[in-house]
């Protein structure tokens, strides 16, 4: 069995940074790739199938063969796959629905969610200040959404609300993955899992493509999967609840992407109600690191018994 990871915050922070840079720049290619004509299980599917053989190149060239990627857990993979291909219709789909930084925006809700499936799935007691977090979440996203102004359309709103649900709940799963398998052995059977279930789609959405196209998806497939084993990794070496402080950087790539490549500033309600669910989700990540140092802090003299 894989031993378990060190705890080392500070390289954890480091590299969920890169990671948030390395999707946000996927981001902005999936909705240059749409915007010519693409569709988006056409971009899932090449997201994932490219990351195979990439991945088992590399892990041929440095370990000599690919033992390193087995498992004693696949049907938890298959499910996590399942979950995350789920995750990439809403995850793409609100990036092409919506202008970068609102969809960048919503994500930051991932958080809020992640307290509201500790009360489903762990049965946690959430006090005042994680409840006020949720508030204040939700109050900043109907700041951004605006309903019944035409700001943008509900079923974005939807849709990316669902996409930061569904990374909620599949970072519970990676967390508990990251306990037995390595970062490349989990990104590694997410695309095996995921890329068979797009490739269903092909047949009827697949079209051809010029070279720019081409660079689009290949573009696609390399920065998503840096950012995925980015992603993987961080939660390796941090509690969720820290390192996800490092996720709001992307509304800095979001704004920048959207106004370099699609002339789209955010509005003044962006702008207004992000800061609203930044906020609450740093409440929620402080309070989880509260938590944690008195979890550690109780459990140090029975160790000592």
């Amino acid at each position: 069995m894989h031993a378990a990871p060190a705890h080392r915050p500070l390289l954890a922070l480091l590299i969920r940074l890169g990671a948030v840079a390395g999707l946000a720049t996927m981001s902005a290619l999936i909705k240059l790739a749409s915007e010519r004509g693409v569709h988006l299980l056409e971009i899932m599917f090449w997201r994932q199938f490219l990351t195979i053989p990439v991945m088992l190149a590399w892990v041929w060239a440095t370990t000599g063969g690919i033992g390193s990627l087995a498992t004693n857990r696949p049907w938890v993979h298959f499910r996590r796959g399942l979950y995350g291909t789920i995750g990439m219709v809403l995850n793409f789909g609100a990036v092409i629905i919506l202008p970068l930084a609102e969809a960048t925006t919503l994500n930051f809700t991932v958080p809020i969610w992640a307290v509201l499936l500790s009360i489903v799935l762990l049965k946690e007691k959430v006090g005042l200040w994680r409840w006020s977090a949720v508030a204040l979440g939700f109050i900043g996203i109907v700041v951004i959404a605006q309903p019944g102004s035409g700001h943008f359309p509900l079923y974005g709103a939807l849709v990316g609300l669902g996409a930061a649900f569904m990374i909620a709940l599949i970072s519970i799963q990676i967390a508990d993955l990251n306990k037995t398998d390595k970062p490349l052995t989990i990104v590694f059977y997410f695309a095996l899992f995921s890329a068979p279930l797009t490739a269903l789609a092909l047949p009827f959405v697949m079209t051809s493509h010029d070279s720019t196209e081409w660079l689009l998806l290949a573009g696609i497939g390399v920065t998503g999967l840096v950012g995925q084993l980015l992603l993987t990794a961080a939660l390796r070496f941090g509690k969720v609840a820290s390192v996800i402080v490092m996720d709001y950087s992307a509304l800095f790539w979001a704004t920048l992407y959207g106004s370099l490549l699609f002339g789209v500033l955010p509005p003044a309600s962006t702008w207004f109600g992000a800061p609203l669910i930044v906020t609450a989700g740093l409440i929620i990540a402080w309070r989880e690191h509260r938590f944690a140092k008195t979890l550690r802090r109780e459990a140090a003299p029975l160790e000592g018994t």
